[in-house]
């Protein structure tokens, strides 16, 4: 569902991709490339695209390159397919985070923040408002943010592996319904596929 014609020309020509780009640059040996120079390399090396969409997913951008099917002219047999493809679309759009590797989310590093946070904030209580006395008091409740924030990602970790594999389930179901369409002549799939992102207009 990703198209990989916009994947080289948004790498080629938007500044968001510019590390993607030079990954590609030092793996080609130059620095202006065809379209489709980028897309054979995209093509030799998944990790461009991995890197591609990671990008697209921490700046809430979908890897799903796809417009909901049109129904109002279908026929019945036809329709009742691609009201489910348009339905997994909106769900695979919403879940689309959690295909990020949770170490690299964006929840982990608000847990981070918060409990740097509150250790500047058990520091700040101790040093500088003078409350020694009540040190062990304000260690105590620093180790707590510590158990509960280790409880917290442990929760999202989980939920970020179950939602992940929600995701290439229905993914890989939503492709088949689509070529059973285009194979049955309801659609054609290249008329869903949206070859420029609005986003970066």
């Amino acid at each position: 569902m990703t198209h990989l014609p916009r994947v080289a020309l948004e790498i080629k020509n938007i500044g968001l991709y510019d590390l993607v780009l030079q990954d590609v640059q030092k793996i080609a040996g130059k620095r202006k490339l065809s379209e489709d120079e980028i897309l054979e390399i995209i093509n030799k090396h998944p990790q461009i695209l991995k890197d591609y969409m990671q990008i697209n997913v921490e700046y809430n951008l979908s890897n799903i390159h796809l417009r909901d099917i049109d129904t109002s002219r279908l026929n019945d047999e036809c329709k009742a397919k691609a009201e489910q493809v348009n339905k997994n679309l909106e769900h695979l759009r919403e879940i689309e985070k959690y295909t990020l590797d949770f170490e690299q989310s964006s929840t982990l590093v608000i847990i981070f923040s918060i409990e740097f946070f509150v250790l500047f904030s058990v520091q700040y209580f101790i040093v500088l408002l003078n409350l020694k006395e009540w040190q062990w008091w304000i260690y105590s409740f620093f180790a707590m943010s510590i158990l509960a924030a280790w409880i917290y990602a442990k929760k999202e970790q989980k939920k970020y592996a179950k939602n992940s594999e929600i995701y290439y389930k229905k993914y890989d179901e939503t492709l088949k319904l689509i070529d059973q369409l285009e194979e049955q002549g309801c659609i054609k799939k290249d008329d869903l596929i949206i070859k420029e992102c609005e986003e970066h207009v």
